[in-house]
């Protein structure tokens, strides 16, 4: 299991998700500052760096701290050549398989494999690994395809395979290999477009809320908010909500999308503003100031919010602002 905590844990807090996941044989993180965050909180558990290293330094500091680089260019192998490291690196051999983002070419990957078997600056054999791009469909010819390329180019050589992210892990079983690269689902959020995290059966981590500061009153036909996007169509009670754009509430979240207060479920009227939300509590009796608003979480599935905003549910939970207050609870 090697479990993603790249980009602050996908905006949960990454010392706190490394601790939660203590029981994880690896981390993988994006980039070297991430892995030396976690190893300065005290994490001493293997860490993958699914981008590489960019440079020497970068490489020594891999090689310092015992990170795991992802190696998917050339110059890297290259790099690994010429290093004197004071101990082997673990090195993990990206192949592209059809994502084209990061890796060796499939046609190319025996030569990389050959260079790094020969590189006494690398812990043998390297793993391999690849990524794939099309998982959230099920019935996919292109992860099909990614698998059998996969297969195919690394016939043969050394090392344990990874290929399953999220998506892979549910949908995929045959992309389940020697490690699997759980992320996006490890935070109770669904990798795919059509289920939420619960209906796959699993529990929201984030439960993003704020509270009532103020109740209006509204005649019918009157306009709410910036751009006058909601007109009441009956009289009508408005909740504006302590929380906006500026904490990372998507402000294209379109009139009706969910939220809960006091429990209850309520919608959306008018456009977010960067500190703000105003909310119809018409159908949710005694709303009152003070009253808890659920954003997301356990009541609201930030699937839905994400939908409402045409974003993915990844990227809400990555842009929670920092002046948002983070409480982090045990399950």
């Amino acid at each position: 299991m090697l479990a993603v905590i790249k980009a602050n844990a996908y905006g949960h807090g990454l010392a706190a998700a490394a601790g939660a996941l203590a029981g994880a044989d690896a981390f993988a993180v994006a980039r070297p500052e991430e892995a030396v965050a976690l190893r300065e909180s005290g994490c001493r558990a293997r860490i993958v760096l699914l981008e590489g290293f960019r440079d020497a330094e970068e490489l020594g500091l891999a090689a310092h701290h015992g990170f795991e680089p992802f190696i998917h260019q050339d110059w890297q192998v290259a790099l690994l050549e010429s290093a004197r490291a004071a101990a082997p690196v673990r090195a993990w051999l990206k192949v592209d398989t059809g994502m084209h983002r990061l890796g060796f070419a499939p046609a190319a990957v025996r030569t990389a494999a050959a260079r790094l078997a020969a590189c006494q600056s690398v812990a043998q054999p390297p793993a391999l690994a690849t990524h794939l791009a099309d998982a959230e469909h099920e019935d996919g010819e292109a992860t099909r395809a990614q698998l059998v390329a996969f297969s195919a180019a690394t016939a043969g050589l050394a090392g344990e395979r990874s290929i399953a992210n999220s998506a892979g892990l549910i949908a995929w079983p045959e992309a389940r290999a020697d490690w699997v690269r759980p992320g996006i689902m490890l935070y109770g959020i669904s990798p795919f477009g059509d289920r939420t995290g619960a209906e796959l059966g699993l529990t929201p981590v984030m439960t993003f809320e704020t509270a009532i500061i103020a109740i209006k009153e509204v005649a019918a036909g009157q306009r709410v908010g910036y751009g006058g996007t909601w007109p009441a169509p009956r009289a009508s009670r408005i909740a504006v909500a302590a929380v906006g754009y500026g904490d990372g509430y998507p402000r294209t979240a379109a009139n009706g999308t969910p939220v809960a207060v006091a429990g209850r479920m309520a919608a959306l009227a008018g456009r977010p503003s960067m500190d703000m939300l105003t909310i119809d509590v018409t159908d949710v009796p005694g709303a009152a100031i003070g009253d808890r608003v659920e954003l997301w979480g356990p009541a609201v599935p930030i699937e839905r919010v994400a939908a409402a905003a045409g974003t993915i549910g990844y990227e809400l939970a990555c842009r929670v602002g920092r002046r948002v207050r983070f409480v982090t609870r045990g399950p």
